[in-house]
């Protein structure tokens, strides 16, 4: 199978999982449960799964576990979303090219849709199938993800985002704001696949979370890049809405070249480390590739 294939095939298994957890919920909250599913399944490129099941499949991973961290996963980077999206947050009316949660719906909806979705993250890893020896590591894999959604990851991320809007910040701080923002959760796809991987060497653990928030610190200069080059209609959101909000981003700091420039260092200490890997990581350099050249 081709990697556009494998992509696809990805993206299908776990859309229809998500689907059917979200239907098989009981109706007693109609409006929250169409929310929730907006959030979760109207658009999105479901690059976090995609990555867990290649980093899972070079290290034969069954593919129940890896269907299971993935849709935890995914729930978690929808939530969040929901919640950036906010009036009291980045304050956006489009999301994947559809109205954000807020507008579809209302504020109160969006929030608690946000909620349980963060919610349902936790109840998957605790109760989705898994293999035996996964099924062991059920509260290790719950640690991981909490850290990296958390005041130590994603939280944490977002409320330095927060705090620099409109404030000057220097590179080093813009970097580590992004490492926490969007690179832990990435980490914790590579974390949590590793986790459940038997003989996995502790070297070849690290290096696979290293190459994981590597390329979440490249998705996101890439991200920059295209908020200021990028088609707004093939972007899904207003183009220059980071400027607009006084956000602080690679290329206003460094300036489009030099971004660019660091875009490409990251692409090759990515392809570096995965060289390094005794594991067939071909998928994951086309994913590589994919993470730092995709035009939305």
């Amino acid at each position: 199978m081709n990697f556009d294939a494998l992509r696809q095939q990805v993206k299908h298994q776990t859309d229809e999982k998500l689907l059917h957890l979200i239907s098989s919920l009981p109706d007693h909250a109609p409006r929250l449960k169409q929310a929730m599913q907006h959030a979760l399944l109207v658009g999105g490129k479901r690059m976090r799964p995609l990555l867990a099941h290649l980093i899972g499949n070079s290290l034969d991973i069954p593919q129940q576990d890896q269907l299971t961290i993935s849709m935890a996963i995914e729930c978690i980077h929808a939530y969040s979303l929901v919640h950036d999206d906010l009036p009291a947050m980045d304050d956006d009316d489009l999301r994947r090219g559809q109205p954000t949660c807020h507008i579809q719906f209302d504020e109160a909806t969006a929030i608690l849709a946000g909620d349980a979705l963060q919610t349902l993250a936790f109840s998957i890893l605790a109760d989705q199938p898994m293999s035996d020896y996964a099924d062991g590591q059920r509260a290790r894999l719950v640690s991981i993800l909490a850290k990296a959604a958390g005041y130590m990851g994603m939280c944490g991320g977002q409320a330095i985002d927060l705090a620099a809007t409109g404030k000057s910040i220097d590179i080093e701080e813009l970097t580590r704001l992004h490492r926490l923002k969007t690179g832990a959760l990435l980490g914790a796809c590579a974390q949590m696949v590793t986790q459940v991987a038997p003989s996995i060497s502790d070297q070849d653990q690290q290096s696979l979370i290293n190459y994981a928030r590597i390329i979440g610190l490249a998705f996101q200069v890439q991200d920059d890049i295209l908020d200021i080059e990028g088609d707004a209609q093939v972007l899904g959101k207003p183009q220059g809405s980071d400027e607009q909000q006084g956000k602080n981003t690679f290329p206003g700091l460094l300036g489009m070249t030099q971004a660019k420039q660091e875009l490409a260092a990251l692409h090759d200490e990515a392809l570096n480390t995965l060289a390094s890997l005794p594991y067939n990581t071909d998928y994951l350099a086309a994913f590589t590739d994919l993470m730092v050249q995709r035009n939305h």
